[in-house]
């Protein structure tokens, strides 16, 4: 073993103490927030569920102008009306993620109308809520295509431009279940899985890209229309977390540059206790997080 390979082994605990230390420290100082008065975000599957009530919470926490995109007209016309009545400038477009042809075209629109983007809420999603026997094929690869393909699309048009203006944030609506699956809901959880690595991924690349971030969120059972086929096994412990919570921490977050978050906050423990439990054990884990089984094909927040 050569000098500088002997010193990196050395020096390695040494950095990883440094950077837990200066982490605990950052932890409990008051952290910078960020301004969103000059923000143009675009949120996908705003027209109803968490995807609304963040739009709602950009404007109130003073975005200059809120983008949203999703697929049923109707609900995003309301969801714009309700925002502009609030005193904030919004826009929408019907745009379906899945397909990457619309995403370009449509981010051009934006782009030409409206401005550049500098925070990107990549929050729709779909549920088919069948088991994978059950399931039809054309029924997961939508889940897959709108869950986890639709932020490499919209991601791919909107980054590039934060990265010139040195100013963005990429924002993943994600799920705990992408990282402790539940029955009934496989289409779901292996695509929060997918999205999960991908956020990962994108995170860890742009550490080195001056001004833009990234947050993830992956919040408990929801309150929403998507999961009303959700059981929990202690609901009287874990009860639904509400989406306009959910909406107020992920701007929260934004705000703070957190790069992941966890809601509630003891899911932490869920995630640790399932990498270091027996098989066994992992077990009581998965009933404790519950199943799904959903009547109506494709619920979700597009």
């Amino acid at each position: 073993m050569d000098l500088k390979a002997l010193g990196c082994v050395v020096f390695l605990p040494i950095q990883i103490f440094y950077y837990i230390f200066k982490a605990t420290v950052c932890w409990f100082l008051p952290s910078r927030r960020r301004d969103l008065t000059g923000d143009v975000v675009l949120i996908t599957g705003g027209g109803r569920g968490i995807g609304r009530h963040l739009a709602k919470e950009f404007a109130v926490r003073g975005a200059k102008k809120l983008i949203l995109w999703g697929r049923t007209e109707k609900c995003l016309k309301e969801a714009c009306e309700e925002i502009t009545l609030m005193g904030t400038e919004c826009h929408y477009f019907v745009c379906d993620v899945a397909n990457r042809e619309e995403v370009y075209k449509q981010a051009k629109v934006v782009r030409e109308k409206v401005g550049d983007v500098t925070i990107l809420v990549n929050n729709a999603a779909v549920v088919h809520g069948k088991s994978l026997l059950d399931s039809d094929d054309d029924a997961l690869l939508k889940s897959q295509h709108i869950n986890t393909m639709g932020q490499f699309w919209t991601t791919k048009a909107f980054l590039p431009r934060m990265l010139e203006l040195q100013n963005g944030h990429v924002v993943c609506v994600n799920s705990i279940l992408s990282l402790s699956p539940i029955p009934g809901a496989i289409d779901y959880c292996t695509s929060k899985a997918s999205s999960l690595a991908f956020m990962e991924s994108l995170t860890l690349g742009l550490l080195d890209c001056p001004g833009v971030g990234c947050t993830t969120v992956l919040p408990f059972h929801t309150n929403t229309e998507m999961f009303q086929g959700m059981r929990v096994r202690f609901p009287q412990l874990f009860p639904p977390l509400k989406p306009e919570v959910v909406a107020q921490k992920t701007v929260d977050a934004v705000r703070t540059n957190t790069a992941f978050v966890y809601l509630p906050w003891s899911m932490h423990a869920l995630v640790i206790l399932k990498s270091m439990l027996p098989q066994s054990a992992l077990e009581e884990i998965h009933k404790f997080s519950g199943s799904y089984t959903c009547m109506n094909t494709f619920k979700g927040r597009t």
